[in-house]
């Protein structure tokens, strides 16, 4: 690893007023690859360097998202090209409501499933119950619930 932290060393291009610093590409993309090895600290590169951990995983980010393209600051790179998803949508059809010898493409349109329906019922130590109908698309909110609920400090009834 010695051999890393050798040349990590960042130039400064410019400061602005503000006390912004703007860094040589070239050293900037030597500190990124550098913190893509295997079983590198990235805050412990950072840290080395002089720069903020945050900003360093956020080059990183970048580096990645371009496809491996470092710019200097203000400089607008060409995003990379994607090719578009080949999204085939599906449709559950439940058992035995379509005929087997009947093509797809000639059986009527089926509506899309109906979500499937929870009730969740909380007893407070207070006395309170709280009743909730709930589908299967609100499984984050109703952990947010839970949780809230796990941290009040809620006095029993006496």
């Amino acid at each position: 690893m010695t051999d890393l932290n050798s040349d990590l060393t960042l130039t400064v291009t410019c400061v602005g007023r503000n006390g912004k610093r703007r860094y040589d590409a070239e050293s900037k993309r030597r500190l990124i690859e550098a913190s893509l090895q295997r079983g590198v600290s990235v805050a412990g590169l950072a840290l080395k360097a002089g720069v903020n951990a945050n900003q360093l995983r956020r080059w990183i980010r970048l580096y990645q998202e371009r496809g491996g393209r470092v710019g200097l600051s203000g400089q607008r790179i060409a995003p990379v090209p994607t090719t578009p998803s080949s999204f085939i949508p599906v449709v559950e059809i439940p058992h035995g409501l379509a005929p087997a010898n009947v093509p797809a493409s000639a059986s009527t349109p089926l509506s899309p499933c109906t979500p499937m329906r929870a009730q969740l019922t909380v007893e407070m130590p207070n006395g309170v119950t709280l009743r909730l109908d709930c589908t299967e698309h609100d499984g984050p909110l109703l952990s947010a619930m839970i949780e809230s609920l796990g941290r009040c400090d809620v006095r029993a009834r006496r």
